[in-house]
């Protein structure tokens, strides 16, 4: 009961903390930028990088494509970079879920540790500040709907796989997730996307029922690759910041991982409205 207790004041306490940053974007700047440096230390001692580089590249990065952007407003060749970001990302995230189908093991070779430092968690943390830039505007309501999609997405995939789940999903990285817990987790969040679109009045329903898809998706691959890094480095939780929920990385490698995507679409909406 005790450790119930400390795992939901723990939770209500992270669940708080984002959303009271969002009616700042200073507020949510900082706080992500604090976010992000926690999350580097995580992954860095998960892939064994001693480095400061990575730390480096994330404060040029955080600096460069998030505060040049949206408190100066300096956008001179800042949007062309920022889609050379995306697309790199992304593709740095398609090989790694080609690790997580396709190998024992991800290959950790020192280039790559920088690599997956610099476009798997930097630059995570740019697109998730630039999802609250949608239309050059500051409007939070966006970046809130895709944590709440995450939100609902993990709950409701841990009470229908814990109670009707039988067909494992991943169960040599992550023996808890089943089919049935993945699928239930994506029904709810399309049912949230359109509770979301009524009382956002951001995008259309069409719209947040599409980035439910695309969040419970690419999220649930998130939490398996973060699972798979875990495996490899023989730990159970990525740190020890949040009393029992472990690391910080442990919540928020969904949202993390479908970051670039959430934005890949978000910029697609823009081009063809």
């Amino acid at each position: 009961m005790k450790d119930i207790l400390i795992r939901a004041l723990s939770g209500l306490f992270y669940v708080s903390l984002l959303i009271f940053s969002l009616y700042s974007i200073e507020t949510l700047m900082a706080l992500f930028f604090v976010f992000g440096i926690i999350c580097l230390i995580e992954f860095n001692k998960l892939i064994q990088l001693k480095s400061k580089i990575p730390y480096v590249i994330f404060v040029i990065f955080f600096i460069v494509f998030g505060y040049l952007q949206l408190e100066v407003n300096f956008n001179l060749g800042l949007d062309e970079a920022t889609q050379i970001l995306m697309v790199i990302t992304i593709f740095v995230e398609l090989f790694l879920i080609k690790d997580l189908f396709s190998e024992k093991s991800i290959p950790l070779f020192i280039t790559k540790r920088f690599i997956l430092t610099t476009f798997y968690i930097s630059s995570a943390f740019v697109f998730l500040i630039l999802i609250a830039n949608y239309h050059k505007s500051y409007n939070p309501d966006i970046l809130l709907g895709s944590f709440i999609l995450i939100w609902v997405n993990d709950s409701f995939a841990y009470l229908i796989g814990k109670n009707f789940g039988r067909q494992k999903l991943f169960e040599k990285i992550s023996p808890k997730k089943t089919v049935e817990g993945f699928l239930g987790g994506l029904f709810f969040s399309c049912i949230a996307s359109y509770f979301i679109a009524t009382f956002t009045l951001t995008l259309t329903f069409n719209n947040w029922l599409i980035l439910s898809i695309i969040i419970s998706v690419f999220g649930t691959i998130g939490d398996l690759i973060e699972s798979k890094f875990k495996r490899q480095a023989k730990v159970k939780d990525s740190g020890i910041i949040m009393p029992g929920h472990g690391g910080l990385l442990d919540r928020l490698d969904s949202i993390i991982f479908a970051a670039p995507f959430i934005y890949l679409f978000i910029r697609i909406i823009q081009y063809v409205s």
